[in-house]
C-alpha cells in the first residue's frame, strides 16, 4: 500500500477555504440571513469565484471574468475583515443588510454572464465556410450516326395532261328559224358566191352568237 503524501499548498488552500466560508456564513448571519440561508452565501460566492479564475486560465485576460473575479474576491475578503471586528455584527449596519440582500441577484448575473458570454478567440475566429461539393457537369455521350430509313419505291402517279373543255352542246333551234336561215345563206352564197359565216348569219337574223352557231352547225 502507497503512503499517503501531504501537499502543503492543498492543505493551506482547504484550511483558507474554511475559514472564509465560516466568515462568510457569520456575516450572511449576522445579516439576518439564518438557516440554510446563512450557508448558501459562502457557496455562491466561492462557486463565482472558481468560475470567473476558471474562464482568466482557460480563455486567456478578459475584462468580463477579471470584473466578476475582483467581485467575488471582494465579497469573500470583506467577510473576513468584517468578522475580525471592525464591524459590530449583533447591530450590523443597514449597508450591510443591504448587499447581503442583493448579492444573489449579482452572482446569479455573474454566473451567467461567465458561461454564456463567447470569449474573443470565438468571437475574432469565423467558423469555416461549409465545403460545398462542386456540381458534376455531365459529359454528353457521343451517339452513333443513325441511317435514315430506307424509302421503298412507290408508284407515283404520271402526271395526265389536262383535258380540252368540253364545247357546249348546241343550243336547240327551232325549225322555222332554221330553215329561214338556210333560206338567208343560200341568198348570201348566190349573190357572193361564198358561204355565209356566223357574223354576217348573227347581224342578219339578228340573234345572239351561241344560236348563231348552233344555227350554222345544223346548215352545214
Amino acid at each position: 500500500m502507497g503512503r499517503i503524501r501531504l501537499d502543503a499548498v492543498l492543505v493551506q488552500a482547504v484550511i483558507a477555504g474554511a475559514l472564509s466560508f465560516a466568515h462568510l456564513h457569520d456575516l450572511a448571519a449576522a445579516a439576518g440571513q439564518d438557516g440554510w440561508k446563512a450557508w448558501a452565501y459562502p457557496i455562491s460566492v466561492d462557486l463565482l469565484l472558481v468560475a470567473a479564475w476558471r474562464r482568466l486560465r482557460n480563455d486567456g485576460p478578459s475584462q468580463l471574468a477579471w470584473c466578476w473575479f475582483v467581485i467575488a474576491l471582494a465579497a469573500s475578503l470583506g467577510a473576513n475583515v468584517a468578522t475580525a471586528g471592525f464591524l459590530d455584527l449583533r447591530h450590523p449596519p443597514a449597508w450591510l443588510r443591504f448587499g447581503i440582500a442583493g448579492w444573489p441577484a449579482l452572482a446569479f448575473l455573474g454566473g451567467t454572464l461567465l458561461a454564456h458570454t463567447r470569449s474573443a478567440a470565438e468571437a475574432t475566429d469565423p467558423a469555416p465556410p461549409a465545403e460545398v461539393a462542386p456540381a458534376s457537369t455531365p459529359v454528353p455521350t457521343a451517339e452513333p450516326p443513325v441511317d435514315p430509313p430506307e424509302l421503298d419505291a412507290v408508284d407515283l402517279p404520271t402526271a395526265k395532261p389536262p383535258a380540252e373543255p368540253s364545247r357546249p352542246a348546241p343550243a336547240p333551234v327551232p325549225a322555222a328559224l332554221v330553215a329561214h336561215a338556210r333560206k338567208v345563206a343560200e341568198e348570201h352564197r348566190a349573190r357572193t358566191g361564198d358561204r355565209i359565216d356566223v357574223d354576217t348569219l348573227r347581224a342578219r337574223l339578228g340573234v345572239p352568237s351561241q344560236l348563231a352557231d348552233s344555227i350554222v352547225a345544223q346548215l352545214t
